[in-house]
């Protein structure tokens, strides 16, 4: 039998080569020149666009600037809320040297200690990132040239994006090739990414343009992403998730990038920009279905949302036509797929909007793989799976147990070079070719792939006996009364055995409606998790019964891409 992922080879969408991501900026450019690339909001809010031949002739006078000033083959670190003046700057910097992007969210001290590992030279910041870093100019380990994202801060020791961009196109002008003639080894390092992830220490990953630019025609030769392409750019950019998918493919396939003003503007950010693709984390499409749902359910009869077939399909063809054009309507009227990844979700979620007319494709990557190694696409896809191999991509499962779950490995042009200045870290993953990615799943006989946990977040009884706590969190989450919830291995004072514990966060408007009153007390939530805890556990093998549970009042804490901490603050019950 025909395995789907060799039915999807003959499939691919025809793609156009780049080798490095300056190929990428100038083949764009000439392709679609006079197209919009951009669309911004000026200072009173009115949307204006940026077309491709002016985004390229800023990242080429800023890159230009950025030479003057003695940046060539250096590291320039890079902190800011998503926005065009971050993505010009990342073309920049990862084309003239390597460019280190760093996550918003951190404390200044840690800014400051990945600024001094990757031994920047520059850092290109928000202003009060780059005013909070001079507040603290002590701790870096050299003198380091301060470069303002916006024009809101200024002093002596800052230069500013657009000063830097008016400088070079003074530059250009004058006859300054600079930028231009560079030659990219595609193989080298130019891309330095430092994950926390959710286990362990945060590790400094290094990519190159090949990396990139491999997943970027991988990815467009199964999802079709072309000139009526606009994005609603909502994760963080620093994230080689929303970087790689939300921007540089959208930038090579001659579509439209928007920015989200914040979470709580993203409805009203829809209906402006109109977006046909939203690259989002589970928590997000959740949420959504979760507002589609109780939204239909206000103005439509009960009967349709009471037994076990989708509520799309308890209606008569007319009003189940009805109701997804206005459901469309809502989501600014052009959406089309949402792109989906980072943490697990819940098959029902993508079977649904499948039903309501959205293509979610839900997928699998890590930063190392820069980031995407398999996914749900425009020709294959089920709701359980994290999808095919994408192309020019090989993964199987190292040592398989009875049930065929093993290590995920992958080869790939899209896996990093190593670990920066970390080659123990490194000779620990890579083994004969292949990339071990701590990650466990199987594979079925279409050559899906399915995630069952982490290496590292592996509960191990004292029998041996392996239990996954993302499985357990799964049923968990199936319930409405829980909002959010982590599954932990817990030991005991003078007891070797480790025992499944849950801390749960509950969702207290479920509550209300529940028990019919505003104001619930712990005991009766208490009550109703421990019978749901007593109905999943009917569901387990008795070494993977949950035995004590802790509800906590606050969302669990969370990385910038929403997954759970597993680790950290988490632990303590």
């Amino acid at each position: 039998m025909e395995r789907k992922q060799d039915i999807l080879k003959t499939k691919y969408f025809k793609v156009h080569n780049v080798t490095d991501l300056k190929d990428l900026l100038y083949k764009s450019a000439e392709r679609y020149k006079n197209r919009t690339a951009f669309k911004l909001k000026d200072k009173n809010g009115k949307i204006y666009g940026i077309k491709y031949i002016s985004f390229k002739n800023d990242v080429e006078a800023l890159g230009t600037s950025l030479i003057n000033l003695g940046l060539r083959d250096k590291s320039i670190s890079l902190i800011g809320k998503n926005g065009y003046s971050w993505i010009t700057s990342y073309f920049a910097a990862s084309i003239i040297g390597t460019v280190v992007p760093i996550d918003k969210e951190l404390h200044v001290d840690d800014v400051i200690n990945f600024i001094n590992i990757s031994e920047s030279k520059a850092i290109i910041g928000d202003s009060k990132y780059i005013k909070a870093i001079l507040e603290n100019k002590q701790k870096l380990n050299t003198d380091i040239t301060f470069i303002s994202l916006d024009d809101s801060f200024f002093n002596e020791n800052t230069n500013t994006i657009k000063s830097l961009i008016d400088e070079g196109n003074s530059k250009l002008k004058e006859g300054d090739i600079s930028f231009s003639s560079i030659q990219i080894n595609p193989n080298d390092m130019h891309i330095l990414l430092f994950t926390s992830g959710t286990t362990g220490n945060a590790k400094g990953i290094c990519l190159s343009h090949k990396n990139i630019c491999s997943n970027i025609m991988s990815v467009a030769q199964i999802v079709k992403v072309d000139k009526t392409t606009v994005v609603l750019s909502i994760l963080p950019v620093h994230h080689t998730y929303e970087c790689t998918l939300g921007h540089l493919l959208v930038l090579y396939g001659g579509g439209i990038i928007t920015y989200c003003d914040g979470l709580r503007y993203i409805n009203k950010n829809i209906n402006e920009y109109k977006p046909s693709f939203i690259i989002c984390v589970p928590l997000l499409l959740e949420n959504v279905h979760k507002k589609i749902v109780s939204t239909l359910k206000k103005s439509l009869p009960e009967k349709y949302f009471n037994n076990e077939k989708h509520f799309i399909d308890n209606m008569p063809i007319p009003l189940r036509l009805i109701v997804k054009k206005k459901i469309k309507k809502s989501l600014g009227g052009n959406i089309k797929t949402f792109i989906v990844g980072a943490a697990a979700i819940n098959p029902k979620i993508i079977e649904s909007f499948y039903k309501l007319g959205f293509k979610a494709l839900q997928g699998y990557g890590l930063t190392e793989c820069s980031p995407l190694v398999a996914g749900n696409n425009d020709f294959f896809y089920k709701a359980d799976s994290v999808g095919l191999p994408i192309p020019n991509v090989e993964y199987k499962i190292n040592n398989p147990d009875s049930d065929g779950t093993g290590e995920i490995i992958v080869k790939g042009p899209n896996v990093m070079l190593g670990y920066y200045n970390d080659p123990e870290s490194t000779d620990n993953v890579f083994k004969k070719g292949w990339f071990y990615t701590g990650d466990l799943g199987y594979i079925d006989d279409d050559g899906f792939l399915y995630i069952t946990g982490r290496c590292k977040s592996v509960i191990v009884t004292q029998n041996g006996k392996n239990i996954y706590p993302e499985e357990i969190e799964y049923y968990l989450n199936e319930s409405p009364l829980v909002s959010e919830c982590i599954v932990l291995g817990v030991n005991y004072e003078n007891d070797r055995e480790t025992y499944v514990n849950a801390k749960i966060f509950p969702n207290m408007d479920i509550f209300k409606q529940l028990l019919s009153k505003d104001n619930v007390s712990e005991n009766e939530i208490s009550k109703e998790i421990k019978h749901l805890i007593s109905e999943v556990n009917k569901k387990l093998p008795n070494y993977k019964h949950i035995k004590n549970f802790k509800i906590v009042k606050e969302p669990l804490e969370k990385t910038t891409t929403q997954k759970i901490k597993r680790f950290g603050n988490n632990l303590s019950m």
